[in-house]
């Protein structure tokens, strides 16, 4: 495959977290609730749930907390991923903010892991603890490779944020373990992970140490999956261990689509199988497509991409519409009530948009991104920062709620490690460009064009579009500042000191290349107006029926907000819509009001079917950010309105 490859594709780089100040109000509340709550909250659930206590190795053995079922997997198998997040999470508070508590508390958990660390760098509680001798023999379940990918990214992470190394250094002696063990050199196994996550942790300990064996791992892992020389990899491993290689419980959902193994990850069409892995793997792809210089990885990355959003993406954000594969099924299959929308894979999504946005500054990427994030990624965690959706439906009963912990904890620690990073996602940097993808007020000092410059960004986004950009250069020659016109937004416009800019947008980005002075200052109006949004016709769910959307922000309808029972309502469409601010509901948001009518059972008498149809009345509609729901306690609620 090195014919398919040349110089580097990365035109642009993400501008790191730690460079960027968030100054608007809505991040910078949703930040500190992580810092001072979630982080703090996670850790006495780990510890009150014995994760903490698992890397101990403790003896004797503790029964499982989890019990095991069909194949002996229990989900007790993750828990080093959970510590790895956690540790990832409060090495981004940590950058934001000094804590020594927390500080020590990663430090103690270091001292654990590297005490539990084999003699031949494998490192992996669970096995270490229980079965010894089985380690490595299914990776197609066990999440072996998941656990150390999330590891490394604490390690790096924490790294990043404190300039210690330790964690690092153990995590680097498990990576030669790992790349000793499997390759397709003279005594190893041609095997890869079951469930993708280490290769993006790879890659950004390769961005951080500078050491190619890193990039070489996940590079090898991405290249091998899929591969049947001489026969898939999964069946060898469970032949090895004495299993029907058929008898698999994910068999109904794709033998090998399940993980994404059913062909070379280039040869691939179609997004299918479970979710989180798929946008794990994805993000992969697409940040080696850079590195490598590799037009038909990228060219992969670009057509599941397309199938995704035309065919397999909710309005909100969210992937994955079955419980069963926790994943895809078909085409326009998007059901509402019973829609799954891990959590996990919007942030996955998250990642996975901002490395193509760095192969391609174009819009389509960024306003997935932002969608990804503004809604299905940020109504998995709480206002207060202590409770939390696993799946996000789009059409509750009431009895749909969020959860203070899950036996499978993923999803905490992945939506507080993507609020304390969220700096990361806003902008976007090449030579003589820096591009700016999100709005919501920000301050960075980047280096450009021989020199630096500090941008200033001020708005009350997502609530109002209207954005002001201080430009304060030192020593930089003309560079280009390119601003996203989000593709929800109509009537956009621009000024420099005042001035009209032209508004010829290139892929969703208005760029504004000049000789730049102190003191100069962009003024963006992004127009949010109240509109309805309609699915294509062959999504049976929401045929004659509408969504709402402002900005970013997919609305929906809570029943404690209305007049009558929400499922009753229906949302004319000629009904004018309209939007305010209410600053004391839910801390703070925009609503969208309408005149809706509801159904009325008043009259109908004890026919359960009649010829007449109900009769209606007038009934207001309030609805409100779909990511701020259920924080009042639960309740009906609607995202797709009977229009």
């Amino acid at each position: 495959m090195t014919d398919m490859k040349g110089p580097t594709m990365r035109t642009y780089a993400s501008v790191p977290f730690p460079d960027v100040t968030i100054t608007g109000a809505f991040w910078h509340e949703r930040l500190e609730v992580v810092l001072t709550r979630t982080i703090p909250s996670q850790l006495k659930m780990l510890e009150k749930h014995d994760i903490r206590g698992s890397i101990k190795l403790p003896k004797p053995v503790p029964p499982l907390t989890i019990p095991r079922r069909k194949g002996g997997f229990t989900v007790q198998m993750f828990w080093d991923s959970d510590i790895g997040k956690w540790i990832e999470a409060a090495s981004y508070a940590l950058r934001h903010r000094r804590d020594a508590a927390i500080e020590a508390e990663v430090e103690a958990m270091i001292d654990d892991l590297e005490a539990a660390q084999a003699e031949d760098g494998y490192l992996n509680c669970f096995y270490q603890q229980r079965e010894p001798e089985n380690r490595w023999t299914n990776l197609r379940d066990n999440h072996e490779m998941y656990n150390a990918g999330h590891l490394l990214e604490g390690a790096v992470a924490y790294y990043q944020a404190t300039g210690k190394d330790r964690f690092l250094r153990v995590m680097e002696r498990n990576m030669d373990h790992i790349a000793r063990t499997f390759g397709r050199g003279e005594g190893q196994r041609p095997g890869y992970p079951g469930h993708q996550e280490i290769e993006l942790a790879l890659i950004r300990a390769f961005h951080a140490t500078g050491q190619q064996k890193f990039l070489d791992l996940a590079t090898y892992f991405i290249d091998e999956r899929g591969s049947r020389e001489p026969e898939h990899y999964f069946d060898t491993e469970a032949k090895a261990r004495g299993d029907d290689p058929a008898d698999y419980f994910f068999a109904a959902s794709g033998m090998y689509e399940y993980s994404q193994s059913h062909l070379p990850v280039r040869e691939q069409t179609k997004v299918v199988g479970h979710a989180v892995r798929a946008m794990y793997m994805y993000a992969a792809m697409a940040d080696l497509a850079a590195e490598h210089g590799d037009a038909a990885l990228k060219a992969a990355c670009e057509t599941l991409w397309a199938d995704v959003i035309e065919r397999r993406m909710y309005v909100t954000g969210g992937f994955g519409p079955s419980e069963h594969n926790e994943g895809f099924t078909a085409d326009y299959d998007l059901p509402n009530d019973t829609a799954y929308c891990e959590t996990c894979a919007s942030v996955a999504m998250v990642f996975w948009a901002a490395r193509m946005l760095n192969l391609d500054l174009d819009g389509q990427y960024a306003d997935l991104l932002e969608l990804a994030l503004y809604n299905n990624s940020l109504a998995g965690l709480s206002r207060d920062g202590e409770s939390y959706f696993y799946d996000n439906k789009l059409d509750s009963d009431g009895s749909h709620h969020r959860w203070a912990w899950h036996m499978c904890p993923c999803c905490t620690m992945n939506v507080s490690r993507l609020v304390a990073s969220v700096a990361g996602y806003f902008y976007g940097l090449a030579e003589t460009e820096i591009a700016v993808h999100l709005y919501g007020g920000s301050e960075t000092r980047l280096p450009v064009a021989g020199g630096h410059v500090t941008l200033t960004e001020t708005s009350d986004y997502p609530w109002n579009g209207a954005v002001r950009i201080a430009v304060a250069p030192e020593g930089c020659g003309d560079f280009t500042l390119s601003l996203r016109i989000p593709g929800w937004c109509e009537g956009a416009s621009a000024r420099v000191n005042g001035q009209a800019v032209p508004m010829t947008v290139e892929r969703g980005y208005l760029k504004i290349a000049r000789s730049w002075s102190e003191g100069d200052v962009v003024e963006l109006d992004l127009p949010m107006e109240a509109r309805r949004s309609y699915a294509h016709p062959a999504v049976r769910a929401d045929i004659g029926r509408v969504a709402l959307r402002r900005g970013p922000l997919v609305y929906c309808a809570e029943e404690r907000d209305q007049k009558a029972p929400v499922h009753s309502l229906r949302l004319p469409r000629e009904a004018a819509l309209s939007a305010r601010h209410v600053p004391d509901l839910i801390g703070g948001v925009t609503v969208i009001e309408a005149e809706a009518r509801a159904a009325r059972a008043e009259g109908w008498g004890p026919d359960l079917y009649r010829p007449a149809p109900p009769e209606e009345a007038p009934s207001p509609l309030l609805a409100v950010p779909y990511y701020a729901w259920c924080n009042r306690g639960a309740n009906p609620m609607l995202v797709w309105l009977r229009e």
